[in-house]
């Protein structure tokens, strides 16, 4: 992994500024930069996925996985829907999606060192042990039986114990108990071991 190059400084030029939500200026780079970024620092040998997509009050939330040399990264992100100031009505929720993706790709990224001279001067820099925290603000709600019954299932099924379960929510959200996960979390949690198939313990850990 060519951390030198992840860890680069972006050229000011690249550098764009936005307003934070209590009225500061941010500095932020377009997630274009943040791709090109990863081709040269992975040639090209990365991808990212969406694990979950979901609309919790007027955002929409998504948690991502991002993998590159053997190493993966996950975060969340969001944006708020866009409403017609006229009508109320939803512009395009699609767009917010791919809004959210690419805020949900840049901090994953960031977890790689892409961009992280832009926190140099903020708290706000994304930590993969604050997952837990920064998803609790997206969604208050917490676990239903439903989909600790869901967790269970494929649990068994994969014939896994619940300690190899409670270490991977910990290694994605902080957190060794799954009963404190909250809905967005939770999902993550069942779409990851919905991904998983035969394999050894180390193997399926490895991402982690």
């Amino acid at each position: 992994m060519n951390r030198e190059l992840l860890e680069k400084p972006f050229e000011k030029e690249q550098i764009k500024q936005r307003k934070g939500s209590f009225g500061d200026m941010i500095d932020y780079v377009e997630a274009h930069a943040v791709i090109q970024r990863l081709n040269d620092a992975f040639d090209g040998n990365w991808s990212f996925e969406i694990i979950t997509n979901e609309k919790q009050g007027e955002e929409i939330v998504v948690l991502g996985k991002l993998s590159a040399d053997g190493v993966s990264k996950m975060q969340f992100g969001s944006k708020k829907i866009t409403f017609n100031s006229k009508t109320g009505e939803v512009v395009c929720l699609g767009d917010d999606i791919k809004a959210a993706a690419s805020d949900c790709l840049k901090k994953c990224s960031t977890l790689l060192g892409v961009g992280l001279h832009l926190y140099s001067d903020r708290e706000e820099q994304p930590k993969e042990k604050d997952m837990s925290k920064m998803s609790k603000s997206k969604a208050k709600d917490t676990v239903s039986e439903t989909q600790l019954a869901q967790i269970k299932d494929i649990r068994t099924k994969l014939g896994w114990t619940p300690k190899q379960v409670q270490d991977i929510a910990e290694r994605m959200f902080g957190t060794r108990k799954v009963g404190e996960l909250n809905t967005v979390m939770a999902n993550g949690l069942i779409a990851y071991l919905q991904t998983q198939g035969d394999g050894s313990k180390d193997e399926k850990e490895a991402e982690y």
